[in-house]
């Protein structure tokens, strides 16, 4: 399973990850950038160290799970 994972800066300084399951791909570098302006233009979302300040950076995850067969 694919992870796109969205980091920002929040008032205090700390960063605030959100991640989104099954991103669209490929990936649009363009599209993720103007999106994330808009989380911190329009201060969408509110973490415990407030307000979402700055985009930091965002990453795709490809996460492979496999299970074992204990019999």
């Amino acid at each position: 399973m694919k992870r796109l994972e969205l980091f920002f800066e929040n008032e205090e300084g700390k960063t605030v990850k959100y991640t989104l399951d099954d991103p669209i791909e490929p990936v649009d570098h363009e599209v993720i950038r103007a999106a994330m302006d808009v989380v911190v233009e329009e201060d969408i979302f509110y973490s415990i160290g407030g307000s979402i300040t700055r985009i930091r950076r965002a990453r795709v995850v490809d996460q492979t799970i496999e299970d074992i067969d204990l019999g």
